[in-house]
């Protein structure tokens, strides 16, 4: 915790990480201090609209910040973010929180020695629409989530399990709460070297079934999830930031059920700056941030899973 406003910095001010400085220009109780890209005139021109320093070696934010957001690569994310968590500053680490579960741990190590705080940048959880999805699921029964986006040359470093499928997987980790069971996915590559198309299902040890599809070679976008329960069906729209309850209304005697649609009436923030807002609030000492390291991890373990599935079917499917 610091008396005055909390220094922040931002690593990596690509595609994503650019809003990460764009929004911490402007949020209260902080002030951004400099950003950092390896590539120089990315830096520059970024800094440059906030009026900020740029540097081309994220150790150059050491001592001048009090919590930063790294925003690189994944294969990254742990040089990146390891010696700010031994120097006790706070790190929110965009997902996955790393390429693999023995880079989590080493972070997680890293920031339960020094004290520091360390989150994961899963900013679809600060997403209104999905928010209020998460406050009237009630022992969900079945999930199905579809995350599909056009053709992008970046996060190219990953498959489509680690780049797009991972935010679904954390929700239902979320919604369920339980232990997965079981695993099965299937998934090709179309552009890339790497798997562009993937559908997996999971089966918790509730009972809860999620049917999870992602793909980056989309000709449209959509962004949704469905979830049933007993009584109750919820139609979340994560893209337009809508949901749909859609529930059974006893009747009088003798009548059957009726069906009763709710549109649910949501706020228009934008996820990331509710994102930022929190992290700045857990940094600072306030509420705890939502997506701890423990659960970015939780979600990367699955995911992995889901990466092996794909494999192992891609190898029975040799002649």
């Amino acid at each position: 915790m610091t008396s005055g406003p909390l220094r922040v910095g931002v690593v990596g001010v690509g595609h994503l990480g650019q809003h990460h400085a764009r929004l911490y220009r402007d949020l209260p109780g902080c002030r951004l201090e400099g950003v950092v890209d390896t590539d120089p005139a990315r830096a520059s021109e970024v800094a440059g609209r906030h009026g900020v320093e740029h540097f081309t070696d994220a150790a150059a934010l050491l001592g001048r910040v009090d919590a930063v957001s790294v925003a690189v690569p994944t294969v990254f994310h742990r040089p990146v973010a390891e010696p700010f968590l031994e120097a006790g500053v706070a790190v929110l680490v965009e997902k996955p929180i790393a390429g693999s579960l023995e880079e989590a741990d080493l972070l997680i190590e890293a920031a339960r020695r020094s004290g520091s705080l360390l989150v994961v940048g899963h900013t679809e959880r600060f997403n209104p629409a999905v928010q209020a999805l998460r406050a009237r699921t009630r022992a969900p029964r079945f999930i199905e989530c579809h995350r599909l986006g056009s053709f992008a040359p970046r996060s190219l470093d990953i498959d489509v399990v680690l780049d797009l499928m991972i935010h679904d997987i954390d929700i239902v980790l979320d919604m369920d709460g339980g232990e997965v069971k079981s695993v099965d996915a299937v998934g090709v590559n179309a552009l890339t070297p790497r798997v562009d198309i993937a559908n997996a299902r999971l089966t918790f040890a509730s009972g809860c079934v999620a049917n999870v599809t992602a793909s980056r070679i989309s000709a449209t976008r959509t962004r949704k999830i469905r979830v049933f329960q007993n009584d109750s069906y919820l139609s979340c729209d994560c893209a337009e930031r809508s949901l749909e309850h859609y529930r059974l209304e006893a009747r009088g005697a003798g009548e059957r059920p009726g069906i009763v649609r709710e549109s649910v009436s949501l706020p228009e923030d934008e996820p990331l700056r509710r994102e930022l807002e929190a992290f700045v609030a857990a940094a600072q000492g306030g509420a705890p941030f939502p997506v701890t390291a423990e659960a970015g991890r939780g979600a990367l373990a699955v995911a992995l899973q889901v990466v092996t599935r794909i494999a192992e079917q891609g190898k029975a499917e040799l002649p």
